[in-house]
């Protein structure tokens, strides 16, 4: 490097002059530039907490559970099925019929999972203990053999989509117990999923409900069919 020649990075600092200040304002106003379009884009989708419920009408949709059914005594290994009635009896379509379920209790409330209760143990890798297994491809409509409830970012929270005025739909969730005991497993109904949109009983309240069920761990007397299917003996 000459004595009289000024290092570009030195130019630069200064406001520089010649074709490398010329570069190094290039490359920052490029930077620049690339920012501004990230942050406009950012802007528009909404950050990181987007949803598609962003536009949910406001206000509260009666709703009325018109059955509630899930065995009470049950064996381990026992599949069963959680069976919901739900009626929309107000005049507006329900905007996003939602179904939140949880096993009751402190450790129940704990876990992420809706069939599950939270182990208070310290440093375990998976603190979440099931009570009852989901079978794959549920909860459906009833008679339907496809999925029914798109997952949320709750996962105990289940949405059915718009219910029209009137309209009555049956839901069905398979279940396996997997944990001997008594627990109780509870339902919350809702008309939305951001919370503007709300469900009501006649009574003002949000619709729900809870069953109480003895899992007993007793070992199921089971059999295969000829279809390869496992199912409990029957009794003679």
């Amino acid at each position: 490097m000459g004595a009289a020649e000024t290092p570009w990075y030195v130019a630069a600092a200064l406001g520089g002059h010649g074709k490398q200040a010329s570069r190094s304002r290039s490359r920052a106003a490029f930077a620049s530039g690339l920012a501004v379009l990230l942050a406009l884009s950012v802007a528009a989708c909404g950050g990181g907490d987007s949803s598609s419920d962003t536009n949910e009408p406001a206000g509260a949709y009666p709703v009325k559970v018109v059955s509630a059914e899930f065995p009470t005594e049950q064996k381990l290994g026992e599949t069963t099925l959680m069976e919901l009635g739900i009626r929309n009896t107000g005049e507006q379509t329900i905007p996003a019929l939602t179904v939140s379920v949880s096993v009751g209790g402190e450790e129940g409330r704990g876990s992420t999972l809706p069939f599950a209760i939270r182990d208070p143990q310290p440093g375990l890798a998976q603190p979440d203990r099931p009570i009852w297994r989901l079978a794959d491809h549920y909860p459906q409509f009833a008679g339907s053999s496809e999925p029914g409830g798109a997952g949320t970012s709750n996962q105990k929270t289940y949405d059915f989509g718009a219910l029209q005025a009137g309209e009555t739909v049956n839901l069905v969730w398979k279940l396996s117990a997997v944990r001997s005991g008594r627990h109780i497993l509870t339902y919350a109904i809702d008309a939305g999923i951001s919370g503007a949109a709300k469900a009501e009983t006649d009574g003002g309240v949000r619709p729900g409900g809870s069953f109480a069920v003895q899992i007993s761990s007793a070992p199921l007397d089971k059999e295969v069919t000829d279809s390869g299917e496992v199912v409990e003996k029957r009794r003679n």
